[in-house]
């Protein structure tokens, strides 16, 4: 039997894959099909009826979502059938249909905030009747609480259950289903609690009517109001494509786009709901401690005192980059610096052990990238984490792991912590001593790798940063090594490379590329705040660094470059205010390797500046001009140094000739177990903690923790 099959619609004849649902193959011919619970990413429920198109023969007319093209029965000679999506039956059916949908459905457009997009609205018009014929009361239904982030108003709800499939299918929670039947069907969590899953809000966009809608976004702002911009997010290491929507200098809320290589169309509730941290607690000028305290300074002040704590001996300066500096920025620093001689300098905040080996010289890119790229979880058909979660690390990737294990049955391992992932996993142990068992050729999980034609080992930050992270980085791509990570399947020519280390930083890997790590003779980061605490540090030019307790500085002087009043602020002896990404356009790399590019979408807060201007303008009073005046030209010389600056937006390929494991150092590891090094999924940066509805999503987390999965 062929794997194509054809269909005639209206009068336009295709051949589409026989598993083509007939919605899909309307389409492929041009046709529009108006549709509400059909969605391409979910499992099809053909309940809402909307899309009936009328078959030739056929005695009613037919649900197109639901059917299959492989299914249907050719003409009486032989030929394909025939489909008609503009017929008379088929427009009198959609009118009925919409007539039914729109019998409870409350009379509150004027006021409702999915006005202006809103699905029901603009099918109404285009395929219901001119007028009403329904005279008689309509029904309402109580709203319902679940959570901070997400507003009900139930009565609208026509039950596609987009929703329900949603939380149940791709998040992996199944907090929501529906309930009762008939008239009295409705919408609901059950228990009516807050929902738990870490993408939660992707179903306000999935709504197509006001029943879910955002509960911090409502009433701002109507849509044609907002100015659009299309960026990167950096709330963690993945670079999901989003949509930054702003009015005024005011940022007023955060869409996904769609990226299949990346996030599909989906995002995280932190990615989506961080917006209102934007504004709040910014640093909106420079400040001067004296005498313990802060004062407000100006820009020629703040520069003249830092710039003359820079001129002194450079053994005793470091730079420090944060979790979310830009490309530019940092290197702009990492020039300033070596210009002064400096060569204690580091990007890896948390300590992890990448970049370079115990002899300092640079590691393969390979060695601290995400090999299989994102979108290779869609491939791998077997996956092993170790030390990472990420369900808290990169949400919408979890749930792409949870597609896998759901949709081709991928077995899934874990060395770690036991944790719900929201989907079902082997826990195999939660340390070291587990990972030295499973090397041993012959045990299951090695056996299980290596017969895999794609093998997927996720390392994450928990294997990592931890003082033995070197001879653990150096056992697990020995392992992944062993078990064919890094050879293409047989009889295919493409390359495969399973070790993927995944980050939770979005500045991490751009750092790392632009070899913001120790100069020759210089200290990274544990020996820098070492030297700090007993006085042999003077200063430490902090670039938005904030996940640094204040007692590891010592009595060094510290200079903060940043947005936020968070832990650097409070800790700093000058504040330079700098833009938040949403205020720059700035370079970033993810964890898979792929350069992306922000777009500024709001002005810069009061006095602040750009972060890399802010070097610049350092550079000058320090004696030491950066060669680049101009952004372009910064950029420029990034290409020129390292050449994969040179491409945006494409992850790189696996290359057998640059990848040369074992990485990191051989040596002896530790006993203690491999813990995620996130432990509050909402708070993990400065903007967060700014956050007042990311600080009560923490707080409900906290009353309600996901239990282990079994």
């Amino acid at each position: 039997m062929s794997d194509t099959a054809k269909v005639v619609v209206d009068g336009v004849e295709v051949e589409v894959p026989r598993n083509y649902s007939l919605l899909q193959a309307c389409e492929q011919a041009g046709a529009e099909i108006p549709r509400f619970c059909y969605h391409e990413r979910l499992s099809i429920a053909g309940n809402c009826r909307m899309c009936l198109v009328d078959w030739e023969g056929a005695p009613k007319p037919i649900a197109s979502c639901a059917q299959a093209v492989g299914d249907m029965r050719p003409n009486r000679d032989g030929s394909p059938p025939n489909i008609f999506t503009k017929s008379e039956r088929a427009i009198k059916a959609r009118n009925g249909v919409m007539e039914f949908l729109l019998i409870n459905h409350p009379l509150d457009c004027p006021i409702c905030d999915q006005g202006g997009e809103c699905d029901l609205q603009d099918q109404a018009m285009g395929y219901g009747r001119s007028g009403s014929r329904y005279k008689e009361p309509k029904r309402a239904v109580d709203d319902k609480y679940i959570g901070p982030l997400i507003k009900t108003i139930m009565t609208r709800c026509i039950q596609c259950t987009r929703c329900v499939r949603f939380v149940a299918e791709i998040a992996g929670t199944e907090e929501m289903g529906l309930v009762s039947r008939g008239e009295n069907a409705e919408i609901t969590t059950y228990l009516e609690s807050a929902l738990t899953s870490e993408i939660s809000g992707n179903v306000i966009d999935l709504c197509p009517v006001g029943a879910l809608t955002s509960k911090p976004y409502a009433f701002n702002a109507r849509p044609w109001e907002l100015r659009k911009t299309e960026t990167v997010d950096v709330m963690d290491a993945m670079g999901a494509s989003i949509r930054v929507d702003a009015r005024g200098g005011a940022v007023m809320r955060i869409l996904p786009r769609i990226n299949d290589e990346i996030n599909e169309e989906w995002i995280s509730d932190k990615s989506r709901f961080i917006w209102d941290g934007l504004g709040r607690q910014r640093l909106d000028q420079p400040y001067i401690r004296e005498n313990g305290k802060l004062r407000p300074a100006s820009w020629n002040e703040a520069l003249e005192v830092v710039a003359e704590k820079l001129k002194g001996d450079s053994s005793r300066i470091a730079a420090l980059a944060g979790d979310l500096a830009c490309a530019e920025s940092m290197k702009a620093t990492l020039d300033l610096m070596r210009s002064l001689g400096v060569q204690s300098t580091d990007c890896r905040q948390d300590g992890a052990a990448l970049g370079v080996d115990a002899d300092g010289n640079r590691m393969p890119r390979e060695s601290y990238l995400f090999n299989a790229t994102l979108m290779g979880v869609d491939e791998a058909d077997a996956i092993l984490i170790i030390g990472s979660n990420p369900r808290k690390e990169a949400p919408v990737l979890n749930a792409r792991i949870r597609g896998a294990w759901l949709n081709r049955d991928v077995p899934v391992s874990l060395i770690g912590e036991a944790v719900d992932l929201s989907y079902p996993y082997e826990h195999l142990g939660d340390g070291p001593r587990t990972l030295s068992d499973v090397m041993k050729a012959g045990s299951k999980t090695f056996e299980l790798l290596k017969s895999a034609k794609r093998p997927m080992i996720i390392v994450g930050q928990g294997a990592l940063a931890r003082p033995d992270g070197a001879a653990v980085l150096h056992e697990i791509s020995k392992l992944a090594a062993d078990v064919g990570c890094f050879t293409a399947p047989e009889g295919e020519n493409e390359g495969w490379n399973g070790f993927s280390v995944l980050h939770t930083a979005a500045a991490r890997v751009g750092g790392l590329d632009l070899g913001f790590l120790p100069g020759e003779g210089g200290k990274d980061i544990i020996s820098i705040l070492q030297a700090a605490r007993s006085g042999e540090m003077d200063t430490i030019f902090c670039l938005g660094v904030d996940e640094i307790a204040a007692a590891n500085f010592g009595s060094a002087f510290v200079v903060y470059v940043g947005t936020h009043g968070d832990a650097g602020a409070h800790r700093a002896d000058v504040i330079l205010p700098g833009a938040a990404y949403t205020e720059k356009s700035a370079t970033y790399v993810n964890t898979e390797g792929r350069v992306q590019r922000t777009v500024r979408a709001v002005g810069l807060k009061g006095e602040a500046r750009e972060d890399w201007a802010i070097i610049r303008a350092l550079s000058d009073k320090v004696g030491k001009v950066l060669p680049y005046d101009t952004i372009d030209a910064l950029r420029t010389q990034m290409s020129d140094d390292n050449k994969i600056f040179m491409g945006l937006d494409y992850a790189p390929l696996p290359s057998a000739t640059s990848a040369q494991p074992p990485y990191g150092v051989s040596g002896e590891m530790r006993s203690e177990v491999f813990r995620s090094t996130i432990d509050s999924f909402y708070l993990t940066n400065p903007i967060a903690r700014a956050s007042k509805v990311m600080a009560e999503c923490a707080e409900l987390a906290v009353a309600k923790p996901a239990v282990a999965a079994e």
